[in-house]
């Protein structure tokens, strides 16, 4: 067990991700909050506390992506927790989908997981620890207008899935967490007729907050969760059932 743990949270500027950075800290990880804004991650690590830091980072670059993780792990010398978190939406009808709102979406919300994975898996593989937690979403078994996303998180799933079975032999977990309907910017923003037709689909009767993924994800990225990997966690209240 790591006594300090290092955690990479990406998408950690706002929603879901800044839960999950703001958890990871309170239980004394060092967070390394990532997003495309810099001054958004920057702000979340000034809450998360002084060793924690905000760095800007397009996780779809894969050059990026390698320098990023070469810097920290020259800084810090261990990487313990990655959680994948960045992700963008393009909705649109599969007829009226153009190709850039389905490679962007492609190149974000999967390829930049399988850049993250890649370049910290090879150091956890070496340290034989770590915890990867794939955010992925409810919407990976289809959703209607948005095949670019439910494409990429299904891809999101299976990329978890396999990574689980090649790094289980070093010691390294690998799960995936799909939230359902959560209270973020985005969903406050809706038409409040659309926010209903949403809300009446959740057996527990509300909508999630972002504690309740990162509530989640705290327990899967510790010890306790040792023998758990592999995993596909739906965070919905019952929204799937």
């Amino acid at each position: 067990m790591q006594n300090k743990r290092i955690s990479i949270v990406t998408g950690a500027g706002r929603g879901i991700g800044a839960g999950i950075a703001t958890r990871l800290a309170m239980r004394g990880d060092s967070v390394i909050c990532v997003d495309i804004d810099v001054q958004a991650a920057e702000a979340i690590a000034a809450e998360c506390g002084e060793r924690s830091i905000g760095i800007g980072l397009d996780v779809s670059d894969s050059a990026a992506v390698n320098t990023f993780v070469a810097d920290l792990i020259d800084r810090y010398s261990q990487i313990d927790v990655l959680v994948n978190n960045a992700g963008i939406n393009r909705d649109a009808m599969l007829h009226k989908m153009t190709d850039e709102a389905w490679e962007s979406v492609i190149a974000v919300d999967l390829t930049g997981v399988f850049n993250l994975c890649r370049a910290v898996g090879a150091q956890m593989r070496t340290a034989s620890y770590g915890r990867i937690v794939n955010v992925a979403s409810a919407s990976w078994m289809g959703n209607i207008g948005q095949t670019n996303y439910a494409a990429a998180k299904a891809g999101v799933v299976g990329l978890t899935r396999s990574i689980a079975k090649e790094l289980a032999f070093k010691q390294v977990t690998a799960n995936a967490v799909c939230p359902g309907f959560i209270l973020t910017e985005m969903t406050k923003a809706m038409p409040p007729q659309l926010f209903d037709v949403q809300l009446a689909k959740i057996p527990l009767g509300r909508p999630g907050e972002p504690s309740d993924v990162a509530k989640v994800i705290d327990f899967l990225t510790s010890d306790d969760a040792a023998y758990v990997t592999g995993e596909v966690i739906n965070v919905g209240g019952g929204y799937k059932l």
